[in-house]
């Protein structure tokens, strides 16, 4: 692989020509970009839509909170459970082959759901949906990896993740006038025509994978040679010094366990709004069920400005690390002020909505810093170990708050819980990447 020394040194005399870095970049983020994050926003559609279904499904199944709590959990389970198997998966069959065959799995699984008669159908299918959505988000970010150095990754990866913000601007406003205005169309509830109607575009974008994708710049073939040699050049100039680091290494690496329990406490604090945002605009005395779902998606939007804003904003001031110890610090406030206003629902809003900015920026920033503080050729293993076990947070927090609104009917306790261990999340990974000079790598 030619170094960037020596292509800047060919360059300079001619043999290759000074290629725009700006324009080729922008060129891959339009080829890649699009089709990943409506996946992304696919997947989080299926996986949240619950959230607003379950207002109809309690009342029709049976259904306690507590029921419903353990099936989002369920989803998180196996979620954890496969992120390192599809991980090896992707080694076998490379990435695209498993984004195409996961995202057609949790398609077809999400549109089974629209047969749930029991808790256990409820828990089986969440719990086939987390395995088929296991592994997506780790799987991107090494595939994105493979095209972008450190500093240009920031931009493309808020590009790609602010499909978790708009899932929800789509999901909430679009799942409830389902649940309203087609219930009873055909003899299904309203919620047994979302599942399918939400589940089985996933089928067809997931086959589309493999056909518009390319695996690497190498085998694009809308890249020219000097374009291809670039990139590999940034990429290797961008490599951490310590990247013949293997994975067995990296286990023995404190900061990974440090990333493990950063993670945990974002993913516990994020299903709060995940699985109970419908639920707490109810409480604050909405009773409509597609006013519910136009109120909740005010926070998504409010959410995707600050993701495209604050991730342009860390890759041109290169201070990655300040900006995601800020995050947590904010969010985890915001959602601690929370139960503090019961009888407002513009105050509920404002808060929930600077929640959801932090915890949904959190995401592509935090993802970014990752390989740079787990560098080395195990970098894979080691991204898919943290939303392995960080994952885990999302099982607890859902059962949790539905076990104590069931038993003591508020949701305050937890809601109090994990706002402050997103906090806490923040001022450990402040701690543990303090040495970490790659995060603020300068521009090449």
């Amino acid at each position: 692989m030619i170094s960037l020394a020596k292509y800047r040194e060919e360059s300079a005399a001619g043999v290759a020509p000074f290629l725009d870095a700006d324009k080729t970049f922008k060129r891959i983020t339009r080829r890649l970009i699009p089709l990943l994050f409506i996946i992304y926003l696919m997947a989080n559609i299926d996986r949240v839509n619950v959230s607003i279904a379950q207002l109809q499904m309690k009342s029709e199944l049976g259904f306690t909170d507590a029921v419903y709590g353990l099936g989002a959990s369920v989803f998180f389970v196996s979620y954890a459970l496969f992120e390192l198997p599809n991980s090896y998966v992707m080694k076998r069959l490379g990435a695209l082959k498993t984004i195409m065959l996961l995202t057609v799995g949790w398609g077809c699984v999400s549109s089974l759901t629209m047969f749930v008669r029991t808790p256990i159908s409820f828990y089986t299918l969440r719990f086939l949906l987390g395995v088929c959505e296991a592994g997506f988000t780790p799987i991107v970010v090494y595939y994105l990896s493979r095209w972008y150095p450190l500093e240009r990754r920031s931009k493309p990866l808020a590009l790609f993740s602010s499909g978790i913000v708009i899932s929800g601007i789509l999901a909430y406003p679009l799942s409830g006038a389902i649940l309203k205005f087609m219930h009873d169309l055909g003899g299904l509830s309203g919620w047994q025509w979302m599942f399918p109607l939400e589940g089985l575009p996933c089928v067809v974008l997931g086959l589309l994978v493999p056909v518009l994708l390319d695996e690497s710049p190498q085998t694009a073939n809308w890249l020219s040679a000097n374009e291809k040699t670039m990139i590999a050049a940034m990429l290797e100039a961008g490599a951490p010094a310590s990247e013949g680091q293997t994975f067995a290494q990296t286990l023995r690496n404190p900061r990974l366990y440090a990333l493990m329990a950063v993670y945990f406490f974002f993913a516990a604090a994020i299903a709060v709004l995940h699985f109970w945002l419908p639920t707490i605009i109810r409480s604050l005395g909405v009773t409509d069920i597609a006013r519910i779902g136009l109120y909740s998606a005010i926070p998504s939007v409010v959410s995707l400005f600050a993701m495209i804003m604050i991730g342009g904003h860390a890759d041109r001031t290169r201070r990655l690390r300040e900006n995601i110890v800020a995050l947590a610090l904010v969010g985890g406030a915001a959602l601690c002020l929370l139960p503090l206003v019961p009888n407002s629902l513009v105050f509920a809003l404002v808060l929930l909505s600077v929640a959801g900015a932090a915890l949904f920026t959190f995401i592509p920033l935090f993802w970014a810093s990752v390989p740079a503080c787990l560098p080395g050729p195990g970098v894979a293993n080691a991204i898919a170990a943290v939303a392995t076990i960080g994952l885990l947070g999302g099982v607890f927090s859902p059962a949790s708050i539905g076990w104590l609104k069931t038993h003591t009917g508020s949701m305050s306790t937890g809601i109090y819980i994990f706002g402050a261990l997103f906090a806490a999340g923040g001022l450990l990974y402040a701690k543990t990447t303090r040495n970490v000079a790659n995060l603020r790598q300068r521009e090449i």
